[in-house]
């Protein structure tokens, strides 16, 4: 089954909005933010919307346990030379974690952080550190850990960084792995081999810690280590690359997130999950998205 959807907004009515936007880009799941993703100011959750958002996901086939949460970029579980920092990084995401659980979500994706000064091999087990202080016995949200494009001094820009804080993690059940794919094309994996990528991340850590696919085309050459999304079939990866990905036998009821650029303040998901759906790439998509703003509060 194709699990398909993108970023939406956590606003005012909180998850219940964020269900209808999905919806209103014939999403069958979605993921957000539960506040702004540059800070860590967060409203309290309104039992309410979270009641009708469930309802409203039975009934038009979005499962709940296919749904993501994204936690803020600002978080950084890599670097312990600010041990204040660091600290407030672990209680943040371990409060993020239960307001996930208190959502009915199963996952949380999270990018692992970015060593600084460090050695590369500390910050990896500081990160494993933190997520060992984070996750309890009773944690039923798991964590995902994103694969990252490499950009300055980022942590988990190959399988091998994966691997490495995967290993030191005690409760590694309740962690899994986020691939992101304008990411990996970044990092220097060739999206035209992706099945050869899954074979070696099927033997060095498994398959089944994928819980999540971000679908991103990317404005970067393979190997820039820059991070920056195009929108789908018009970047360097290509439509028919990022289609092979999406339907993977490998990776079926996994995820598909897409998280690229809005076109002049308005959002391409409807347009592009067409696409995808009919795995017919769209020329044209830009002069084909409705001319007024997206209204929906991002």
């Amino acid at each position: 089954m194709l699990i398909l959807g993108s970023h939406v907004n956590f606003g005012s009515d909180q998850i219940l909005g964020s269900t209808k936007q999905a919806l209103s880009y014939g999403a069958n799941t979605f993921m957000f933010y539960t506040g702004a993703p540059q800070n860590t100011i967060r409203k309290a959750l309104e039992a309410k919307y979270t009641q009708e958002a469930i309802k409203l996901m039975t009934e038009n086939g979005i499962d709940i346990n296919k749904v993501i949460c994204h936690a803020p970029y600002i978080i950084n579980l890599a670097n312990k030379d600010n041990l204040e920092a660091w600290n407030f990084s672990c209680e943040f995401l371990k409060k993020e974690v239960k307001r996930v659980e208190e959502l009915g979500v199963k996952y949380i994706v999270v990018h692992p952080g970015n060593f600084l000064k460090q050695e590369v091999n500390v910050a990896l087990a500081n990160i494993a550190e933190a997520l060992n202080k984070i996750l309890a016995f009773d944690t039923k949200a798991m964590i995902l850990l994103e694969t990252m494009a490499g950009k300055g001094t980022e942590c988990g820009r190959n399988m091998e960084e994966i691997k490495y804080i995967l290993d030191r993690v005690n409760l590694s059940d309740k962690v899994g792995v986020c691939l992101d794919t304008c990411h990996l094309n970044d990092s220097g994996i060739d999206i035209s081999k992706f099945d050869e990528y899954l074979d070696a991340f099927n033997e060095l850590i498994g398959l089944e810690k994928i819980k999540c696919i971000h679908v991103n085309d990317s404005k970067n050459e393979c190997g820039s280590h820059k991070d920056r999304h195009a929108n789908i079939g018009f970047g360097t990866i290509g439509f028919e690359n990022l289609i092979k990905v999406i339907y993977n036998p490998k990776l079926e009821n996994i995820p598909k997130i897409l998280e690229t650029p809005w076109v002049e303040d308005v959002a391409p998901y409807k347009v592009e999950i067409a696409m995808i759906k009919n795995k017919t790439f769209n020329p044209n998509m830009m002069e084909e998205l409705p001319k007024e703003k997206n209204l929906s509060g991002q």
